[in-house]
């Protein structure tokens, strides 16, 4: 039972991983004018991909120095998740 339960939660952290990198991508295609924000889906899609993300990124923004434009949080929220998996792993 308690096995069933690890891989289900390895499995949310792995897709909020994706989530995470969807959200990267999502913000560079944005920052290049790749993607449309005045179209109604890509702004659907993007509100999905910060609400999900925000609650997790912003308490590291918080922590994290300014660095400029450069926002290492997705990063930091990355390795963490990477932690967190690692950790379950090996303890179970």
């Amino acid at each position: 039972m308690i096995g069933a339960l690890l891989d289900v939660l390895l499995l949310i952290l792995q897709l909020y991983q994706y989530v995470l990198i969807a959200a990267v991508i999502a913000s560079w295609l944005v920052g290049f004018g790749v993607i449309n924000t005045y179209n109604p889906f890509a702004r659907t899609v993007l509100r999905i991909l910060h609400a999900l993300t925000e609650p997790v990124l912003a308490p590291i923004r918080r922590v994290l120095p300014s660095l400029g434009g450069l926002d290492l949080s997705p990063l930091v929220a990355l390795l963490i998740l990477f932690f967190l998996k690692r950790l379950i792993i090996r303890s179970f």
